[in-house]
């Protein structure tokens, strides 16, 4: 073989590899992902801090350009939605229901942007909404008072009396009764607007309220505001439950559980999907089959629990799976 020849094969060859690894390096190329938070911001300890939490790992285990944004209130979701899908982003996460009518307008006039809206659901080509099954978890935690109360009164302290919220009230009634059927369940409300996310204060002011009517356990769906439940709880000596993220480590020994939304893993596997080109639009449902929502034990709060009481917990956590405990649904049985 002459040497020409040769020379010209080899460089062939090397050309090759090139191409080959130019293609494949693409087919995992970083991806610039936006997430915009609502008002309570990445340190609410709850709903934001998990979808933060999500979008991070994201960013140290698959490498992607990650910029986040909080909301300082519902008029500027547009703007932010639209600045990233401007400056080409390839995926765009809305955080909270609030967001749902923004994320609707905007991904119609950025069709080749990919969206994904948690706790909304948007009917769109390019938008992914990522829905929970909180009605599984909150009779869950509901069943959860209900074995650890023994004043036989617990209570439940909601955020913005909204649908989603009252979706977590009923279940959560439900589980109480499931466990104790002459239970007093106590319920009260922080505000019917935005503001209701994150006022502590008012909220630390219902607990107090609740536990002087005997109330001994008390669960939250009230987002950063929860944090005057816990601090009231502590005082008082009676337990309260969390909700969203695990919250167990804020009062260990307080915190009787938490009711895990896994919006970290909601979050983490659409960037995952979105990176490896696999996204689909659609409705993503996420519940306790799948461990989207569940209980959380940890070393914070696993000594408050006896064997039995944890293996009950577990039986009725199988039996709402197996569908022998039907949970009731606010959304559908109004």
């Amino acid at each position: 073989m002459c040497k020409s020849m040769f020379k010209s094969r080899w460089l062939t060859f090397i050309l090759f590899l090139l191409s080959s690894t130019l293609i494949s390096t693409s087919a995992f190329a970083n991806i610039k992902v936006g997430l915009v938070l609502d008002k309570g911001g990445k340190d609410d300890k709850s709903f934001n801090t998990s979808a933060y939490e999500g979008a991070t790992k994201a960013q140290k285990e698959l490498g992607i350009d990650l910029k986040y944004v909080e909301a300082s209130d519902n008029n500027s979701l547009e703007i932010l939605h639209r600045n990233f899908a401007q400056r080409k982003y390839d995926l765009v996460i809305g955080v909270g229901f609030a967001q749902a009518d923004t994320v609707r307008k905007v991904a119609a006039l950025f069709p080749n942007t990919q969206f994904a809206i948690v706790d909304g659901e948007v009917n769109a080509p390019n938008v992914r909404s990522l829905l929970f099954e909180e009605h599984e978890g909150a009779f869950l935690v509901g069943a959860a008072a209900a074995i650890k109360s023994k004043t036989g009164v617990v209570g439940f302290l909601g955020g913005m009396d909204i649908p989603l919220i009252r979706r977590f009230q009923r279940a959560y009634e439900a589980g109480v009764k499931h466990v104790n059927p002459k239970a007093k369940i106590l319920i009260n409300y922080i505000g019917v607007t935005g503001e209701a996310w994150n006022n502590p204060a008012k909220a630390k002011e219902i607990a107090l309220t609740q536990i002087g009517q005997k109330a001994d356990v008390i669960f939250h769906a009230a987002g950063a505001s929860g944090s005057g439940l816990f601090d009231a709880a502590a005082e008082k000596k009676v337990f309260a439950i969390g909700v969203d993220s695990n919250q167990n480590w804020l009062k260990p020994k307080t915190v009787l559980t938490s009711m895990l939304k896994r919006v970290d893993v909601a979050v983490y596997d659409t960037i995952k999907a979105a990176q490896a080109k696999e996204f689909k639009a659609g409705i993503v449902r996420f519940g306790l089959k799948d461990s989207g929502v569940d209980w959380a034990l940890d070393k914070n709060n696993e000594s408050l629990w006896s064997a039995a009481e944890k293996q009950k917990l577990e039986d009725i956590k199988k039996q709402i799976v197996a569908k022998k405990i039907k949970v009731p649904d606010y959304y559908v049985t109004k």
